[in-house]
């Protein structure tokens, strides 16, 4: 690959239509979107059939009225119509936006919840059209099912053609970054590992005296940022982003004028107090207004009260079916090594209460005995042989759904932490203490992005709070289908 070179091209690739300022637009996103509009017409249509036949042709079901077959007609046109309901829903909540990112399983909650409100427009229509006609209850239920199934399968090859197109594509977007901190090697990293961008980072310009971070390579940092005007000149970049958000306003506006004039796209990564100010909220009392941050939803009663319902619900079946694994478990962890099953270790909870968090234990029973309180790390000789196999595949969590049960934990939230490492955390560490306003997790956002044992606790933080502040069922079901595959670091 080129980068552009050239004020013509640059003149050029600013012309184009960007999308919020970011991104422009180019075809191969507009054909994806119409295959994946074509692909889903046609499963859903076909989920329909599918369960048409199962109710009435496959002989599983007996019928109502033995001998009567209820003419198809009327089946397939009311499956036609509800098909448009069903696209003009997924058309609702975003799934024909392109490029889509992250992975596959990311995607399931909300095709679900899309199926979910088809299914239901699906048995109101009749009413709204005011029609005769009407699908049998036992049809419509076996639909859900079905679409899932097609429209799942349909999406599913559609990710992997749309991602092998976008691997062989041109970069459309060559982008300069302005810092050399964490920041800005996080977002390099994201940009490596996500071709359906079209961004090659071209390289990094120091903003300020700091040391670089030690993940991004000395030969990607270019200069200084008093290099950026003469780089832009020579039609390096077509778009800049700034990481480094703490440097004055003023310089800022400099560099947002200077790109403006080259037909540069312009952004900038906040710091995470400006992120979350961004939910500001105005009281008013007695004529004094008072600024703070608006609540975060499960600050409210009605959202505790769901969340909790889905952990009772979710703990009462995850013991029922994690029982028959904890019982084959126990008797492999008494034949690996001398001492308990179960491991009882104090942690901190929500508003920081502490509680007796119990596992499986996976280490030897003097594991802590001269070293004292320490994160597990990769290939850590403490462990038994049956409890890295259970760390791996976080097996030694299942006994925390009684945890869940009883109300010390929820099923998703952040990882509840020692109080040795709190006490450590909350001095150093801004906003630490945050992460307690809710109920700690089985599994959480950070966890399943690979950040748990000993990673960075200020990469976790983020994660925890964008977890907090963003909380919804649909958030709690994504956690819970990616923690199933979400192996990094589990050790």
């Amino acid at each position: 690959m080129t980068r552009p070179r050239g004020r013509a091209r640059l003149v050029g690739a600013a012309s184009h239509v960007y999308d919020g300022g970011m991104r422009r637009r180019d075809n191969l996103d507009a054909t994806m979107s119409l295959m994946a509009f074509a692909g889903d017409a046609l499963g859903i249509y076909g989920g329909f059939l599918l369960a048409i036949w199962i109710r009435f042709d496959l002989g599983w079901i007996p019928q109502l009225e033995p001998g009567v077959i209820p003419p198809r007609a009327p089946y397939l046109v009311g499956a036609l119509v509800a098909t448009t309901v069903f696209l003009a829903i997924f058309r609702a909540l975003g799934l024909y936006r392109r490029p889509q990112m992250g992975r596959f399983e990311d995607k399931i909650p909300r095709l679900v919840r899309a199926v979910a409100l088809g299914i239901v427009a699906t048995m109101t229509l009749p009413f709204i059209l005011r029609s005769e006609f009407s699908f049998s209850r036992l049809t419509v239920l076996i639909s859900f099912f079905t679409i899932l199934l097609t429209v799942g399968l349909e999406r599913y090859l559609l990710f992997r053609y749309e991602l092998h197109l976008y691997r062989h594509r041109k970069t459309k977007h060559w982008m300069l970054i302005l810092g050399t901190d964490a920041d800005a090697a996080r977002l390099a990293r994201v940009i490596q590992r996500e071709p359906r961008l079209g961004i090659q980072v071209v390289g990094f310009l120091r903003v300020s005296d700091a040391p670089p971070d030690p993940a991004i390579p000395t030969e990607r940092i270019l200069g200084p940022v008093e290099e950026l005007e003469a780089r832009l000149e020579r039609g390096e970049a077509d778009r800049v982003v700034l990481t480094e958000s703490e440097v004055g306003g003023r310089r800022i506006v400099e560099w947002m004028r200077l790109c403006d004039r080259h037909f540069v796209a312009f952004q900038m990564v906040p710091d995470l107090f400006r992120v979350l100010t961004s939910r500001v909220d105005i009281e008013t009392i007695e004529g004094i207004p008072l600024l703070g941050m608006r609540p975060w939803p499960l600050d409210f009663f009605w959202n505790r009260a769901i969340k909790r319902l889905e952990d009772i619900i979710g703990a009462l079946v995850g013991l029922i079916v994690s029982a028959p694994i904890i019982a084959v478990l126990a008797v492999l962890i008494k034949r690996s090594s001398p001492g308990p099953v179960f491991y009882i270790q104090e942690r901190c909870g929500e508003s920081g209460r502490c509680f007796r968090l119990i596992k499986l234990r996976t280490m030897r029973m003097d594991a802590e005995a001269e070293t004292g309180p320490v994160w597990a790390q990769a290939d850590d000789p403490r462990r038994t042989r049956i409890g890295a196999f259970m760390r791996r595949h976080n097996l030694d969590e299942l006994p925390q759904f009684w945890n869940v049960l009883i109300g010390d934990m929820s099923l998703v939230g952040p990882r509840p932490e020692r109080p040795h490492f709190v006490n450590i955390f909350k001095e150093d560490i801004q906003r630490y203490q945050w992460r307690h306003a809710a109920r700690p997790g089985l599994t959480g956002w950070a966890q399943v992005n690979g950040l748990r044992g000993n990673t960075d606790i200020r990469e976790r933080i983020r994660y925890d709070l964008y977890y907090l502040e963003h909380w919804s069922l649909a958030f709690d079901f994504k956690i819970l289908i990616r923690t199933f595959f979400a192996h990094k670091n589990a050790y």
